[in-house]
């Protein structure tokens, strides 16, 4: 068998649309003999049903049916996606519908009497097209994403890049996922760009933080109820998983959701279903979750503090996202990058930002993360008072005093000092904060007399 049919019983489908039974057993055995996963419909409006911009498939129409018109299918079809091949079969030798067809957008027209195997051509030119146009559209959303994700997920640290490019990869792949990462990682933006860039992107993205709500408001909030569920339902209301259907749902905090909810939450991620509160009818859902933690949820569910088989159920991927003290280095960029922001927010005059300001943040220590940074620029941008800002205006205060050589040697005494302080004593990654070579901080630190075990918690 050739390497396209592989290709195609790994990853795409024919399917036969006609209202004859007998040529549509006939076509659909030719075609998997072949190797293809064909399937076959009468209903038409069912055939449509599986098309979308991202399916991968050829479709063959019968031209003649008694429910729908064939052509009517392929304007249908050709709504749906433009570049979807479709066949137009037909029993009788019309020129003239021919014709229509093929203006009309059809890839191919094919009379029912050809010989099987310029049928299986004309598939395989078919799928061959289709498997193409996804993959330049795949590269250009790629290409695009590059661009675009790097305003979003700033910093060019290595750990950096490796994160931009691990979410365009996950972007397109549908399954649910868990982002760990401390406060103010910025966990949400990443949920975002996955969903912004992935296939769902003209859909709903639906947020819920489970630790901002009590057990009883969460439950409504995410499953919805019907009128008269509880006192004070006076209308149905649809929830945060119905109204994510289609898109994308971010569950921030989940480890914060209740126990009973953990067990509701597990039922729809296996069976996309759910049931509102006060409700008997089961309503599919098409959604891709999206779940955030700020505690490891491995050992979370080890110590039964989380389900076990939620855990597994929402780990297909992960992403785990580095603190800012770990990528100090994007410090001075990702600043600038927020107090422009906040200049064309606040409607401010965009202002240099002092080198020595930049030098001075990045020797700081950041528990609130990228979020406290952003704070920290907002603040500049408006010329409020800010610690950081104090504390290198004093810096230069008394850097007035004294000759060249005795100010640069003192603030190089500080820079040392305050990159040790935010590193507890650790002399290696001192250095890495500092870009310098250790030998060379080493010396440094002899010349000021400065210890290590000065700056340790020890």
């Amino acid at each position: 068998m050739s390497s396209v049919m592989n290709a195609a019983i790994n990853n795409g489908q024919v399917i036969v649309i006609d209202d004859e039974e007998i040529v549509r057993e006939s076509m659909i055995q030719t075609l998997q003999l072949e190797g293809y996963d064909a399937i076959a419909f009468e209903n038409p409006l069912a055939a449509l049903a599986e098309c979308s911009m991202g399916w991968m498939g050829v479709i063959v129409c019968d031209v003649r049916m008694n429910s729908i018109g064939g052509l009517e299918v392929l304007q249908k079809i050709l709504e749906i996606d433009p570049e979807i091949p479709v066949i137009m079969f037909s029993g009788h030798s019309d020129i003239a519908i021919a014709i229509q067809a093929i203006r009309m957008g059809a890839y191919d027209f094919l009379e029912k009497t050809d010989d099987p195997q310029h049928h299986l051509n004309t598939v395989q030119r078919a799928w061959k097209k289709r498997q193409l146009v996804l993959e330049n559209r795949s590269l250009r959303q790629v290409i695009q994403g590059q661009h675009e994700i790097d305003n979003r997920l700033v910093g060019q640290t290595a750990s950096m890049w490796r994160l931009r490019e691990t979410v365009l990869q996950l972007a397109n792949v549908d399954v649910d996922l868990i982002i760990n990462g401390a406060t103010g990682t910025g966990k949400e933006v990443v949920a975002q760009c996955l969903h912004d860039f992935s296939p769902r992107a003209k859909k709903s993205f639906v947020a819920l933080n489970c630790g901002a709500l009590t057990e009883s408001i969460i439950e409504s909030e995410l499953f919805g109820h019907e009128a008269g569920a509880f006192t004070g339902a006076h209308k149905k209301r649809i929830g945060k998983i119905e109204y994510a259907n289609g898109g994308t749902l971010f569950l921030d905090e989940i480890e914060s959701m209740p126990a009973s909810l953990q067990v509701r939450l597990l039922r729809v991620l296996q069976e996309r279903t759910l049931q509102r509160l006060g409700g008997n009818a089961n309503i599919d859902v098409d959604i891709r979750v999206i779940a955030a933690s700020k505690v490891n949820l491995r050992e979370a569910s080890d110590q039964g503090e989380f389900r076990e088989d939620l855990y597994y159920r929402l780990n297909v991927a992960s992403i785990e996202l580095p603190s800012l003290d770990q990528r100090k280095e994007d410090i001075p960029v990702l600043f600038c990058h927020f107090a422009d922001q906040a200049n064309q927010r606040f409607g401010r005059e965009s202002r240099p930002v002092p080198e020595l300001f930049l030098r001075q943040l990045s020797t700081q220590s950041w528990p609130g993360n990228v979020r406290e940074l952003r704070n920290a620029a907002e603040r500049w941008s408006l010329g409020l008072p800010s610690a950081y800002e104090n504390k290198v205006d004093s810096d230069i205060q008394t850097a007035k005093e004294g000759n060249l050589e005795e100010l640069l040697a003192s603030y190089e005494e500080e820079i040392i000092s305050a990159a040790l302080k935010a590193n507890k004593g650790h002399v290696e990654l001192t250095a890495q904060t500092l870009d310098i070579p250790r030998k060379k901080l080493y010396l440094r630190m002899k010349k000021y007399g400065l210890d290590r075990s000065d700056f340790t918690d020890e």
